[in-house]
């Protein structure tokens, strides 16, 4: 049996969580405030799913999902999360996390600024613009005329096969918007973004080829802070 460890209990974990429980996969899921605190989420799960630290979550996963914003100070289990595959379904909102200069540059994206901190893992940004409580919704068997698509973005071609096996199975098409240095395309405010009710494979990579970089200059990140 397959385990994914999902660190974020939020919205976007826990629906993550049900659709893997949905197609057979084992979850081992944590928050920031600890596993005490996801008694009554574990009763909805089940008995697939169980409560556990951030660093014991990483430990027991063959691979993660990370449903939580990037820190510009590491808040990840690195240890534990060496050699595995890490799915990052985080986006870049000043609004909530502050502005980081590097991204505001357009220097980095914050999905190679979880590359970085996670040095010894292989990080695939995944499952970001979709909304939760869309998500179910969304899905359809494969084969289906017009079917959903979702994007994913690598420096490694192996996490890019894992996402786009779990995306199908999830019930979603995929395009590669590989590598990590891309990944902005689908990020807030670009047209694959706008388009997060329902867009096909070929309407996705369309979106995607049409992204332009919106980069914020010091002056007005400061202004805004």
């Amino acid at each position: 049996m397959t385990v994914i460890g999902i660190i974020g209990a939020g919205e976007v974990g826990s629906t993550l969580a049900r659709a893997a429980i949905e197609h057979g996969y084992d979850i081992v899921i944590a928050n920031s405030r600890g596993p005490q605190t996801l008694t009554r989420l574990i009763a909805e799960l089940g008995p697939s799913a169980r409560a556990a630290t951030a660093a014991d979550a990483a430990a027991a996963a063959d691979f993660a999902i990370v449903a939580v914003p990037l820190k510009l100070v590491n808040n990840m289990p690195v240890a534990q999360l060496a050699d595995k595959i890490v799915l990052d379904t985080n986006n870049y909102m000043p609004w909530r996390d502050g502005h980081y200069p590097v991204v505001d540059s357009g220097e980095k994206t914050v999905h190679e600024l979880r590359q970085e901190q996670l040095p010894t893992s292989k990080v695939a940004k995944a499952f970001t613009h979709i909304q939760a409580p869309r998500f179910f919704a969304s899905a359809s068997p494969a084969g289906t005329p017009g079917r959903h698509a979702l994007s994913v973005s690598s420096d490694f071609p192996e996490a890019v096969e894992l996402v786009t096996r779990l995306y199908d199975e999830f019930g979603f098409d995929t395009v590669d918007n590989s590598p990590l240095s891309e990944s902005w395309r689908s990020g807030p405010g670009q047209p694959a973004w706008n388009a997060h009710l329902h867009q096909t494979r070929e309407e996705l990579a369309a979106h995607l080829a049409k992204a332009r970089p919106i980069v914020v200059n010091a002056a007005h990140a400061r202004a805004v802070a």
